[in-house]
């Protein structure tokens, strides 16, 4: 409550969008009605209603800006989450905003390298090369010549993005309260995700990094190039790198009139990601058109690396899995690796989950293998996670985004070609990556040292245990069916030591009485009474009445 209250205004303005563009019942379900300050007529257009849900959507997020419209750009890369027409609608989004002054520029460079900007560059353009929701960037020459490129971010948009995505927060956990469908795709756990990526974003040098990493990955190719990083003059709201001077890939006309075969950039570029993403799990997640170039020399250059996916080694296991599966077209190791690669609920059905794999199998089954898109194959795939609500990783996700991405810019230059054909050799160096008497050497390695210190720890973890048995503060959470078994075990637990109790007194007197008559010299009366008989009557009759009892509640 307290966030709705300190951002009252920007509650309004999220609710009247919502209203606009026929949300209003959402508005209505999260309880946000007080927050209008017009009578509903006047906010709601029916108009928008003709519209599909998608357009909607993507209006709505344009409508609120700058934190919206990057968090629908990287939902767009969730497939798993969200349906087909959404996604159709949210890679459609831009960023259109205005570049802001000079000034303010050169105010940011000098607050970060806390040097005025003359004594950092010889010259600095005025004009941004361009602008975006988060940051532009300046051409500057530094005074040893060395021509860059001046990423500057935004003024305030820390600011306002951080409220925003507070806000997000905390409608995301109201609807998962109040709305059905938002518990149901985990909107609290989408929107923790999506914010860490922001904010990771919004961090200048965790974007130079990850080009420094990248540039390792990529030192033995001769054909390849990223910008040098300029440290000195790098924080987190301004990076300098190397100016980058190319043709972009799509202005595939001047890349032909230059004397380049367009086929062969697209070898360049397709082998240069399937390295990144098969042989080092570190990769480029937004190849565009505008963020590839061709250089003078026939090397490919990247830049922009704020948005960035990374594949484990356990997830590079269960991908060369899937690809093995998609390769043989068998529907019971598809589902083995969909459900390694996910995490499946608990109401989820097995059965059908298979059956729609099969399904997703036999669609495949007779498309020549070097007609496969792996994007659309994997979108395929994670749709079907989708329905079944297995949690797909989001960098998992992020590829197959990625790769629906590459096979576009690929497809614009050459129609024929296919990375599917050139993703076949890496594909089986990943399974023979997993398979390697080096890697299961080390995987066993590391299984016996775990064990060896599971049960170093074991000794302590059972006092603790103890201890908290002593302390009356262990908690048992046991459900329904599980303790209607538990006590249909007590009971014939029960029954039986009843039993058990009652014939061993029974055997006790009868021996007893036994022993006694024949110390006496009369065994058939004690104390001219025939006890034995009659206590053994009467011993038989509540055993029999017992045994009676215990078989005809059916739980001896």
């Amino acid at each position: 409550m307290a966030v709705r209250i300190r951002h009252a205004g920007r509650y309004r303005s999220i609710a009247m969008a919502l209203m606009r563009h026929g949300f209003g019942y959402m508005v209505e379900e999260l309880g946000l009605y007080h927050l209008l300050s017009l009578p509903r007529r006047l906010v709601t257009q029916e108009a928008h209603l003709s519209l599909t849900l998608g357009e909607r959507v993507r209006l709505v997020l344009e409508e609120l800006g700058p934190t919206f419209v990057k968090l629908g750009q990287l939902a767009s890369t969730r497939s798993d989450l969200l349906p087909d027409s959404i996604i159709q609608e949210l890679v459609k989004l831009q960023d259109h905003v205005p570049p802001f002054s000079a000034d303010g520029a050169r105010q940011i460079v000098e607050q970060e390298m806390d040097q005025h900007i003359d004594e950092i560059f010889e010259s600095f353009d005025n004009t941004p090369l361009a602008a975006a929701s988060i940051g532009q960037v300046h051409r500057a020459v530094l005074h040893g010549g060395q021509v860059v490129a001046v990423k500057i971010q935004r003024p305030g948009v820390l600011r306002t993005m951080s409220r925003d995505l507070e806000i997000l927060r905390d409608l995301s956990v109201l609807a998962e309260r109040r709305l059905d469908w938002a518990k149901q795709y985990g909107l609290s756990r989408m929107t923790e995700e999506f914010t860490k990526s922001l904010l990771a974003e919004l961090d200048y040098s965790q974007e130079g990094r990850n080009a420094e990493k990248i540039s390792l990955q990529l030192t033995s190719q001769d054909k390849t190039y990223i910008p040098d990083i300029h440290w000195d003059y790098t924080s987190t709201r301004v990076l300098t790198m190397d100016y980058v001077e190319g043709i972009t890939l799509n202005r595939t006309e001047e890349l032909v009139s230059r004397g380049f075969e367009l086929k062969a950039v697209a070898q360049q570029l397709v082998e240069m990601m399937l390295k990144q993403i098969f042989i080092h799990g570190f990769f480029h997640a937004d190849p565009h058109p505008g963020n590839v170039m061709v250089l003078a020399d026939g090397r490919l250059a990247l830049i922009d690396f704020g948005m960035v996916g990374r594949l484990s080694e356990e997830m590079k296991d269960h991908l060369s899995a899937l690809i093995i599966a998609l390769m043989r077209k068998n529907t019971d190791s598809m589902v083995r690796a969909i459900l390694r690669l996910g995490v499946i609920g608990e109401d989820a059905d097995r059965s059908a989950l298979h059956e729609d794999m099969d399904r997703l199998r036999e669609e495949y089954y007779d498309v020549p293998f070097n007609k496969v898109s792996i994007g659309k194959a994997l979108n395929d795939l994670f749709g079907i996670a989708r329905k079944h609500q297995l949690v797909i990783p989001p960098d998992l996700a992020m590829l197959g985004k990625t790769m629906l991405t590459l096979e576009g810019v690929v497809g614009n230059m050459d129609p024929a070609f296919s990375i599917v054909q050139m993703a076949e050799p890496f594909g089986r160096q990943l399974v023979k990556q997993r398979f390697s008497s080096g890697r299961l050497q080390r995987k066993l390695w590391g299984g016996v040292a775990d064990l060896a210190e599971s049960l170093v720890e074991l000794p302590a973890q059972a006092r603790q245990l103890s201890a908290l048995i002593g302390k009356g503060k262990l908690k048992v959470e046991v459900g329904l069916p599980e303790l209607q078994g538990l006590e249909r075990k007590l009971v014939r637990v029960g029954n039986r030591l009843s039993f058990s109790i009652v014939l061993l007194a029974f055997s006790i007197i009868m021996v007893g009485l036994i022993v006694g008559s024949a110390l006496r010299g009369t065994p058939s009366l004690l104390w001219d009474f025939p006890a034995v008989e009659i206590g053994g009557v009467v011993a038989l009759l509540l055993f029999l009445w017992l045994l009676f009892s215990i078989i005809k509640s059916g739980r001896f």
